[in-house]
């Protein structure tokens, strides 16, 4: 889907037609939407990396053009193998206009088409690309903070646990954590090689928001690694505690088999069809039974002892 914005003193208008300015929004564009992004002078392969997942950050500046490619957090659903991803997006600037490609509609640009920023403008190209850059390190501290609660919620679980199911839960957080690793350090690789290209140095307050943004993208990679390495040691820690859980339940289990067997076994031997002693008195079936309960009360005693109940 292709959208046309521009601003005007009324606020962010939707347009029909480029104009001076604008800003083309493309998701997911379909054949006719690509074409029609190629007659409006983008490049087919300016296109084609902005659509591919697999696509690293990095920058890419020619007469014509300047291509920013950034990877943006991207959230696929709690009930996914990873809730957490990255993907993708373009930031191509060409003459009076700016375009943005991505596979996805994202939250990084529905916060800048809902206002978020006030000095937004489609016309300030570079201040345009900032306010992405800055939107995209928030928005991974956001998703950062909503792992550490969803792992936390995970921890209360495993407590008690004897199943996978929770350690297989914290093990997609963990593959989340890894994408988000890995696209965090690219782009603050993409980040530094545009300081030094100095796109944004021709005003001082476009220097000091990158250095913001900068600021931000490495706060994000130091809570990315923190909260990886606290949750590889959670699932080592819980993985054995799991093993412990199902220990004392087989215990437990096979103490009680060993207390039921006691009376049983007893009950086998004066069942036997032989003479035994006292078969003929009055209180030879009070007698077993009492038997039957004093070998059950020694053998819990002595579990008890052992700690085994």
């Amino acid at each position: 889907m292709i959208t046309i914005y521009k601003s005007t003193p009324e606020g962010l208008q939707t347009l029909k037609s480029t104009s001076n300015g604008c800003w083309i929004k493309a998701i997911d564009p379909t054949e006719e939407e690509i074409s029609q992004l190629e007659k409006w002078g983008i490049a087919p392969e300016l296109i084609t990396y902005s659509l591919d997942l697999d696509e690293m950050a990095r920058v890419e500046r020619d007469d014509g053009y300047t291509l920013i490619l950034l990877r943006i957090p991207h959230f696929q659903g709690e009930t996914h193998d990873i809730p957490y991803t990255t993907t993708p997006i373009g930031i191509i600037i060409k003459d009076n206009l700016i375009a943005t490609i991505c596979r996805h509609d994202s939250h990084v640009i529905r916060m800048l088409i809902n206002g978020k920023y006030r000095g937004f403008k489609t016309a300030k190209r570079y201040r345009f690309v900032l306010y992405v850059l800055l939107e995209t390190a928030t928005r991974y501290l956001t998703y950062l903070r909503e792992i550490n609660r969803s792992v936390d919620k995970v921890e209360d679980q495993l407590q008690k646990s004897t199943r996978n199911r929770e350690l297989l839960e914290l093990l997609k957080f963990q593959k989340s954590l890894v994408y988000f690793t890995t696209a965090l350090r690219s782009n603050e690789v993409m980040m530094e090689r545009l300081q030094r290209m100095r796109m944004f140095n021709q005003y001082a307050e476009d220097e000091d928001l990158l250095e913001d943004v900068r600021t931000e993208n490495q706060q994000a990679i130091q809570t990315t690694n923190i909260q990886t390495e606290i949750l590889s040691s959670t699932l080592d820690t819980f993985a054995s505690i799991i093993s412990n859980n199902l220990n004392a339940v087989l215990k437990v289990l096979t103490t009680l088999t060993i207390v039921v067997s006691l009376p049983t076994l007893v009950a086998s031997f004066f069942g036997m069809n032989v003479s035994l002693p006292g078969e003929g008195h009055p209180l030879a079936f009070l007698g077993i039974f009492g038997f039957s309960l004093l070998l059950i009360s020694i053998a819990v005693f002595i579990f008890f002892k052992r700690d085994w109940l």
